[in-house]
């Protein structure tokens, strides 16, 4: 599956419908009065939020939403049918900005999170709504009001509960597919994922976490080198982050450095939530032979390896550990 996490598109609510002109005519009644009804209201723009979906790669391919017009007033007081609302179905996550200002319309988080985004025109008043005891033949009705119109940039932030943070080739994907179910594309060359990956961690007999392989980050993602932007805004929307840095790396402690500097010029923000290091592939180096300090004094890490599973139970656990405080913060409105 092609992922799309960026889309612009355009949508426009519904004309309220026509009011009628109308006067009663029957029987034994030569001079009725009014009875234009009113007309119906346009019909609304309505976003929602969807579990099912993983990418915004329907809209491209849809990129005009229009919602249905309201009918016109007709006699006997009748009102004129509303029009039909349009629903667009997004993944959760999905952050929309009116393209021409930058202002946020919505930010959609929780699955069936529904919410309306452009009313429609409401009908205009049909002419039984003028008549006066002075005034009993009104020959006017309001027009419809028009609908509205916004161009919006959609894009995408991955929601996950930790998020892990490396340079490519880094062992992210086996990670994710040796403590979950989820089967990322794992090769032995840089940026193998080009696309976000979820994976539900079971961490104890009741408890699990969501983990998010996304793509690999290089000296520079900041400005959007390498798949940059890509990989740094859904790290946005991560609880934990889990910095992981490759043992054989010729300096640990700089590729640690590199990693933290590129999210603090991304947003400094990032680097305010939970986090551990990790060293990876460390099957690869004679126990006797690894560094006991490779970050520097101070800065306590997990040796791990995805092959030979050595160091993971330790790293399900802490994880788990942070992401359970993270929540506890999120519902006493704390900022984690």
């Amino acid at each position: 599956m092609t992922f799309v996490d960026q889309v612009t598109i355009s949508i426009q609510s519904g004309d309220g419908g026509g009011g009628c002109v109308s006067f009663r005519r029957e029987k034994f009644v030569p001079h009725g009065g009014p009875d234009g009804g009113d007309g119906g209201d346009g019909g609304d723009v309505i976003f929602r939020a969807d579990a099912r979906l993983g990418t915004l790669l329907d809209l491209r391919y849809h990129q005009r939403y229009n919602a249905g017009r309201g009918e016109r007033g007709r006699g006997k007081n009748q009102t004129g049918k509303r029009g039909d609302d349009v629903e667009i179905a997004v993944p959760p996550g999905t952050f929309v900005r009116d393209a021409e200002t930058g202002r946020v319309v919505i930010d959609l988080v929780s699955n069936g999170q529904r919410e309306a985004i452009l009313k429609g025109g409401r009908g205009g008043r049909g002419n039984a709504r003028f008549a006066t005891p002075t005034h009993q033949a009104p020959d006017r009705a309001d027009p419809g009001q028009p609908g509205a119109e916004l161009r919006l940039d959609l894009e995408l932030k991955l929601i996950a509960d930790v998020g892990l943070v490396g340079a490519p080739n880094a062992g992210k994907s086996t990670l994710l597919s040796r403590l979950s179910a989820a089967r990322p594309k794992v090769a032995d060359y840089p940026f193998t994922t080009l696309t976000p990956h979820l994976g539900i961690v079971r961490s104890g007999d009741f408890n699990s976490f969501v983990m998010a392989d996304i793509p690999g980050l290089i000296e520079g993602a900041h400005v959007g080198k390498g798949l940059g932007f890509r990989f740094l805004r859904h790290v946005e929307r991560t609880r934990v982050l889990l910095f992981m840095v490759e043992s054989l790396s010729e300096s640990p402690g700089q590729a640690l450095h590199t990693l933290r500097e590129e999210l603090h010029l991304f947003n400094p923000a990032l680097l305010e939530k939970p986090a551990l290091v990790a060293l990876t592939k460390v099957d690869l180096i004679p126990a006797a032979e690894r560094p006991v300090n490779p970050f520097g004094d101070g800065v306590p890490f997990l040796s791990i390896s995805s092959a030979t599973g050595e160091g993971l139970e330790e790293l399900v656990r802490q994880l788990g550990e942070r992401v359970g405080q993270s929540r506890l913060q999120n519902l006493s409105g704390q900022v984690p």
